[in-house]
């Protein structure tokens, strides 16, 4: 389908995007890989997309102490190539190894995903299992937002009209085991069911501090309380899977859809539970 008819801008400055930002009907275009589908399914229809590629400092990966810093114009592949995150968040460089296809990881922005806020993406859920913020510069001036209160609902957050996402903090692993686990009907397609894990191992290989994140199966990106009570505490051998399936059951309300029914994203949601922790548990060792 073609796109609907719209203006664009392509600012050098966060100023000047801002200052675009603050008209009528104005979107961010970062990468692209989702707004643009969106637009040609008649989903958006923006009058003016500002395209914030050329605006310097966005593109950026640090790590200041314990703590990653991700430009929020960092493209997907930029993360799967680089050594320094492998070394000190793996997690989010295997989660990334899911996100759709080459062609949309060489192109689409962490930025980007973090503000459409898709409840299937990949990187809400490990954010929020990470307790990550995200920094954000609009016309009032610059704020840190927790994920947790960054991510309001379905394709929905807290940014502003007119403010842009700047960058992503992510504390660092720390040396923590961590599995990662989704289901699509064919690889690069929006996953049915995801879930993400990681935890500190305590004396004999006890399980502590444990995070877990449901994704794509949920309205929105879920930390799962009740899972990390029932994990924190115990060895890996010792967890006694059905109980866990019944403990994560009670805890989220699948979405009902065309794609899959409650009942079976349940179920898949246990499924994936069990493969993130055995992804960790083999990472390990003996745990």
């Amino acid at each position: 389908m073609k796109l609907p008819a719209f203006d664009y801008a392509r600012p050098t400055s966060l100023s000047e995007a801002i200052g675009l930002l603050q008209g009528d009907d104005a979107k961010v275009l970062a990468g692209g890989q989702s707004l643009l589908p969106m637009m040609a399914f008649r989903l958006a229809a923006p009058r003016l997309l500002v395209d914030i590629a050329r605006v310097p400092g966005l593109d950026q990966i640090a790590v200041e102490g314990a703590t990653i810093k991700l430009g929020a114009g960092v493209r997907w592949c930029q993360i799967e190539a680089s050594a320094l995150l492998v070394e000190v968040h793996p997690l989010l460089v295997e989660a990334i190894g899911h996100v759709a296809h080459l062609q949309i990881r060489s192109r689409g922005t962490i930025g980007g995903s973090i503000a459409h806020a898709d409840p299937a993406a990949e990187l809400p859920a490990v954010a929020l299992a990470c307790d990550a913020s995200v920094a954000a510069v609009g016309p009032s001036g610059s704020r840190q937002i927790s994920i947790a209160e960054f991510l309001t609902g379905p394709l929905e957050t807290s940014l502003d009209a007119a403010e842009i996402v700047t960058e992503i903090s992510i504390p660092a692993m720390a040396g923590r085991r961590y599995g990662f686990a989704e289901f699509a009907r064919r690889p690069g397609d929006f996953a049915l069911a995801g879930v993400c894990l990681h935890y500190a191992v305590g004396d004999a290989g006890v399980i502590g501090d444990s995070r877990v994140v449901a994704f794509a199966a949920v309205e929105m990106p879920q930390r799962l309380f009740a899972v990390e009570r029932y994990l924190d505490g115990r060895r890996v051998n010792d967890v006694d899977l059905a109980n866990m399936r019944d403990v994560l059951a009670g805890e989220v309300d699948c979405v009902d859809d065309l794609n899959a029914d409650r009942v079976y994203r349940t179920a898949l949601l246990g499924v994936m539970l069990e493969d993130a922790l055995a992804q960790a548990y083999a990472r390990g060792g003996a745990a």
